[in-house]
Formats: C-alpha cells, sequence, structure tokens
C-alpha cells in the first residue's frame, strides 16, 4: 500500500536498541543486500524482500535513492502465486484417475497413498509453473531521529514478515507503538504498573 494513498491503514513502531552511526550508512547496502528476488522465471510460492518505494522493479535503486532527506524511505515486496483450490482439485483428479488407468493396465485397481500424495506435489508445482506471481508492495519511512518506523499495512501476516525481514537486514528488533506503549514512551517505564491496571471506557 502506499504511504501517498489519500487514506491507508498504519503500523507505527520504535527501534528497541540504539542505533549506531555506522550502521545507518550502511542501510542501503543492506537494503540491496536483502533485497527483492523475482520468481516469474520459477515455481517458487513466495519470495520478498526490499525494493525502491519509487518503483517496485527496481530492487538496486537505480531510479531514486532510499534516502529521502532526514528519513530512508523503501518498501517490502511480496509476492505470492496462489492456486485457486477448485482448479488444483480439477488437476489433481485428472492426473489420478490416469495413474489408475495405467494402474488397471497393470493389473491394479488402486493408487495407493503415498502416490496419490506424489502426485499433488508434482501438479501442485506444474500449476505453480503456469501460474503468475501476484505482487504487493507495502511502503515503510524511517525517521533515525526519532527512531520510528512507519509500515503502510496493518495486516498481521505481513508486520510479522516485516518485523522478522527487518531483524534479519539490520540485526535491529522493533516495538509496535500500540497506545499501551505510546503511553509508557510519554509516562516512562515506572507508569507500567498504573497502566497495565486500567480499565477501558466503553463510549457506545
Amino acid at each position: 500500500m502506499s504511504i501517498l494513498s489519500a487514506s491507508l491503514g498504519l503500523t507505527r513502531y520504535r527501534i528497541i536498541e540504539e542505533v549506531p552511526r555506522e550502521l545507518l550508512q550502511e542501510v542501503p547496502e543492506k537494503l540491496r543486500k536483502f533485497g527483492f528476488v523475482d520468481i516469474d522465471a520459477t515455481a517458487d510460492e513466495r519470495s520478498f524482500g526490499w525494493t525502491n518505494i519509487d518503483d517496485m522493479l527496481d530492487m538496486n535503486w537505480t531510479q531514486s535513492p532510499p534516502e529521502k532527506a532526514e528519513f530512508f524511505a523503501f518498501a517490502l515486496r511480496l509476492d505470492t502465486r496462489r492456486i485457486p483450490p477448485a482448479v488444483l482439485k480439477k488437476h489433481t483428479t485428472i492426473a489420478l484417475n490416469k495413474e489408475l488407468e495405467h494402474n488397471k493396465e497393470q493389473g491394479k485397481n488402486f493408487v495407493s497413498r503415498d502416490r496419490k500424495r506424489e502426485i499433488k506435489e508434482q501438479v501442485t508445482l506444474r500449476l505453480r509453473a503456469r501460474t503468475l506471481p501476484i505482487p504487493a508492495v507495502f511502503d515503510i519511512v524511517w525517521n533515525p531521529k526519532a527512531n520510528r518506523l512507519h509500515l503502510a499495512t496493518t495486516n498481521a501476516k505481513v508486520r510479522a514478515l516485516f518485523e522478522d525481514h527487518f531483524a534479519l537486514t539490520f540485526d535491529l528488533h522493533l516495538e509496535p507503538l500500540t497506545p499501551f506503549f505510546m503511553a509508557m514512551d510519554i509516562l516512562g517505564e515506572d507508569a507500567a504498573p498504573r497502566l497495565e491496571h486500567l480499565d477501558p471506557t466503553i463510549f457506545v
């Protein structure tokens, strides 16, 4: 989701560790190292990695750099192949019927469980190779001075993927800025016991 959209869902984070100045200088290099790898010519089910916020096809940042004034702006690209269940069932059934006909010629009237599993895996791989991956892009803005990041999605699976890949790339760990943690950030960690015992207010 583009961070420049008229409306969008945002997840806010803070980096738990102190970020060394040397690491900030290495951000462009690390983004390229852990960048997105295209799977159009493969049968892989999924691929993800960093890409240019200005052009999702630019994994080397040749169009524009990730540095935007005092910010870093980049994107997480996730390509996924999805085979509709009905399509998989149809082609698996066709393959199983052919296997059964072949077995009958050999004097057997069944297909073993292991062979059924093998056929389904073969059909899945064949269909994946014929299916184009669907791309999704999620923009990220990192403010090093404020130690804050904004991810342009609230999807739980994408958030988990982003948090893990960010940790792998930069060896830094993120903490979502939920209302609880934002209150702790303002009031200090000493306020945690009081915040934990607050009762929600029902406005409806």
